[in-house]
């Protein structure tokens, strides 16, 4: 489908500032700001991590949300394939067994100095920039009208979904991120209140 556009598009000879509509240009605007905004806070956070994982998970992390941001940059300027095409991001952290519960801790507040800051500081602002990125790309690939620029968004919401697992996981090692839970009366409650559909095939 992608090629039959390209073709179209050579064809028809339609100049690239007529292949986007508006709504698809700001809101891909809003959302490279928001991957921008987190590559640089990546590069502000390096020099303050402790902890080797954590430096090794945002390292790699960065790595793959600076080339998704070049291939965004292509595919804008060109309005095609870019070169290099959606990457499959894999975790690093092996164990996705969560820790819930939550223990008596003393109140936080905001951090007033750059001394203060930690890798449970780190990882939490990490963890929030990710959950804007995809819900960023999420509202761009849904406004969007070139079918390339909307896949390349679409396909890149599960890599920010699968790091920002990523650092939950490293979170919830560290006790960084406490994980509550119902009671198991509200818990089975909750899980039995829906019923399957019936199957519209068989009747």
């Amino acid at each position: 489908m992608v090629q039959q556009f390209n073709e179209q598009e050579e064809s028809t000879g339609m100049p690239l500032a007529q292949q986007f509509g508006a709504h698809e240009l700001l809101d891909a605007d809003e959302a490279i700001d928001t991957l921008v905004g987190a590559l640089e806070h990546f590069v502000i956070y390096d020099g303050f991590v402790q902890d080797t994982q954590l430096k090794s998970i945002m390292q790699r992390q960065k790595t793959s949300l600076s080339q998704l941001y070049n291939s965004l940059i292509e595919t804008m300027k060109t309005g095609k394939d870019p070169a290099v095409k959606t990457q499959t991001y894999m975790m690093s952290v092996q164990n996705t067994q969560t820790t819930f519960g939550m223990k008596p801790s003393s109140p936080k507040a905001p951090i007033q100095s750059t001394s203060e800051l930690n890798d449970e500081c780190i990882s939490s602002a990490v963890l929030g920039h990710l959950k804007a990125i995809a819900s960023e790309f999420t509202l761009a690939a849904l406004e969007a009208t070139h079918p390339v620029l909307r896949r390349m968004f679409a396909d890149s919401v599960p890599n920010v979904i699968e790091m920002g697992y990523e650092i939950y996981l490293y979170q919830n090692a560290q006790q960084y991120y406490e994980v509550p839970q119902l009671t198991a009366q509200d818990m089975q409650t909750i899980v039995n209140s829906f019923g399957q559909a019936t199957n519209p095939m068989s009747h």
